[in-house]
């Protein structure tokens, strides 16, 4: 009973827009989009996002063959 009231409260909170997020007029991005720079951030972002893809993907190979070990055993 309790993680449904919990899940809708959740809900419920998420439709109120949080005043902070209702500006439009961000600076930092003003500033980097004007000087090119926004593209190096992106770029950035788009390495770590791959990078984390890649080392999920390891580990769940590594996983996947501990497991498969672990089963022939017993």
């Amino acid at each position: 009973m309790m993680k449904r009231l919990f899940f809708f409260l959740c809900a419920l909170l998420s439709v109120f827009r949080v005043p902070a997020q209702v500006t439009s007029d961000v600076a930092i991005a003003d500033g980097l989009r004007s000087s090119g720079m926004i593209y190096v951030v992106v770029g950035v972002m788009v390495i770590i996002f791959i990078g984390l893809l890649f080392y999920l993907y390891s580990m769940d190979k590594r996983i996947s063959k501990i497991e498969k070990i672990k089963s022939s055993k017993n």
